[in-house]
């Protein structure tokens, strides 16, 4: 196994691992941004407020978004699987 190799295959995971995470980081960050604009607006500074809608949309992201997450996962750890014998030999 050269180093080459090892490379590539830590790019590989870096970019599942992003892709995995962006759908859900993304949408957090965006109610998050509309929850404090919502509290600097109105000077409500509770901090409840900002946990309890990222929770939900989180949870609804996984719901709509988890079958493609699953199989994305699925399929690079089935690639990386396959590619063993390559990799080692």
């Amino acid at each position: 196994m050269t180093p080459e190799t090892v490379i590539t295959v830590a790019q590989q995971a870096l970019y599942v691992t992003a892709l995995l995470a962006a759908p859900l980081l993304l949408s957090a960050l965006a109610v998050g941004l509309v929850v404090g604009m919502f509290q600097a607006a109105t000077q409500i500074n509770e901090m409840t407020l900002t946990f309890v809608p990222k929770l939900l949309i989180v949870g609804l992201v996984l719901m709509i978004a988890g079958p493609w997450l699953l199989k994305t996962l699925m399929g690079f750890t089935l690639r990386l699987f396959r590619e063993i014998p390559t990799l080692i030999g």
